[in-house]
């Protein structure tokens, strides 16, 4: 009977030894936690913060470039309409100067020639120029002369308008701009999907802080584990996934210390 009563004793002792020993393990694995979670809670914030930066910056970009692409559109509608405009002006006065020279009229021809020459020289754009085959400095010092010459050449009888993408060459600068726009509107929305993920971490890291603070005060060993369980594996999922989350762009933290 003695000898019962003192191995029940010694068998509560070492159950007494066993509970303190894994309070102590609990209580360095909540220490532990907490202090990596803190951190871990403060990154997550401040590259959440870096992305909500991007972000703005990106839109800022993006509406920048669109109102410059806008002004380049619409300058390019304008000289796409003078352009025209002058096509047709120049139209006109080659079909007055082949009526001209059908009848033999060499004044006429002559002040036909001259008028289109000078608005030729001094009106067309460059690409329009090259459309029609008109080079200004390789022209004859005779206005008639270089423009009767110069009409035997097909193209400047036929519309630039009706060449495959010569209309589209006064967007292209404009084009340029609005895709840059929305290439920076682009990286915007991802900045702002990236930072609500950071957030969402943010916010995990925090429940796991709040559970790990409260496991300290249950006294159930039982419930205290379960706690700790829940709060270990929230971990864990929360870091995982914010470890598949990209930096922001450009991101260099040596860049903080001055030697990025």
């Amino acid at each position: 009977m003695v000898n019962e009563n003192i191995q029940s004793e010694e068998n509560k002792q070492v159950e007494e030894k066993k509970g303190k020993d894994l309070d102590h393990t609990l209580e360095i694995i909540v220490v532990v936690m907490l202090g990596i979670t803190a951190l871990l809670t403060a990154w997550a914030s401040w590259v959440g913060a870096l992305h909500g930066g991007n972000q703005a910056t990106n839109y800022v970009e993006s509406n920048n470039f669109a109102s410059e692409g806008n002004s380049e559109y619409n300058a390019g509608v304008q000289n796409l309409m003078q352009d025209m405009l002058l096509w047709n002006e120049i139209s006109d006065l080659q079909i007055d100067i082949i009526f001209a020279q059908d009848q033999g009229d060499e004044l006429a021809l002559e002040q036909l020639s001259n008028k289109l020459y000078f608005k030729l020289n001094d009106n067309l754009s460059e690409e329009m120029a090259a459309a029609l085959g008109w080079e200004t400095e390789n022209q004859s010092d005779d206005p008639t002369e270089a423009i009767i010459t110069w009409m035997e050449n097909e193209n400047a009888l036929v519309s630039p308008f009706e060449e495959e993408g010569f209309t589209d060459s006064y967007f292209e600068s404009a084009n340029t701009l609005l895709a840059e726009s929305n290439a920076k509107l682009e990286e915007g929305q991802k900045d702002n999907t990236h930072d609500d993920a950071f957030g969402l971490v943010t916010v995990v890291y925090g429940v796991v802080l709040f559970l790990l603070g409260i496991a300290g005060t249950i006294k159930s060993r039982k419930n205290r584990i379960v706690i700790i369980t829940i709060s270990l594996i929230s971990f864990l999922i929360s870091t995982i996934y914010m470890l598949t989350l990209p930096l922001p762009t450009g991101f260099n933290i040596m860049s903080f210390f001055g030697q990025g």
